[in-house]
């Protein structure tokens, strides 16, 4: 019933040869499109932000413990940060930032 239903035998050669020709002409059809794609442009990485910078946008009054030292919270773990120099250490777990 399958060997010669259309005059033409069909065998394992034949066939791997038509698929292949078959996927060479795809390929070439569809590489151009592939190739004409734009590349995605990678936008520019913002600047580092001041962890505190809404602190002082909101002209918030200024945190002071019993000693009267001024403080910050700890973004890391909500201890008192105390500054030191140009730099903010936290006393609890070492977050520091400068300032």
């Amino acid at each position: 019933m399958s060997e010669n239903t259309t005059g033409k035998s069909v065998d394992r050669r034949s066939f791997l040869r038509g698929s292949a020709v078959f996927a060479a002409a795809l390929g070439l059809t569809v590489a151009p499109a592939l190739a004409a794609q734009e590349p995605k442009k990678e936008e520019p990485k913002p600047a580092p932000k001041d962890p505190f910078e809404d602190d002082k946008s909101k002209g918030e009054k200024k945190l002071i413990d019993s000693e009267g030292r001024e403080y910050r919270v700890c973004p890391q773990c909500a201890y008192n940060m105390y500054k030191q120099g140009r730099m903010w250490v936290c006393e609890n777990c070492g977050y520091s930032y400068v300032e």
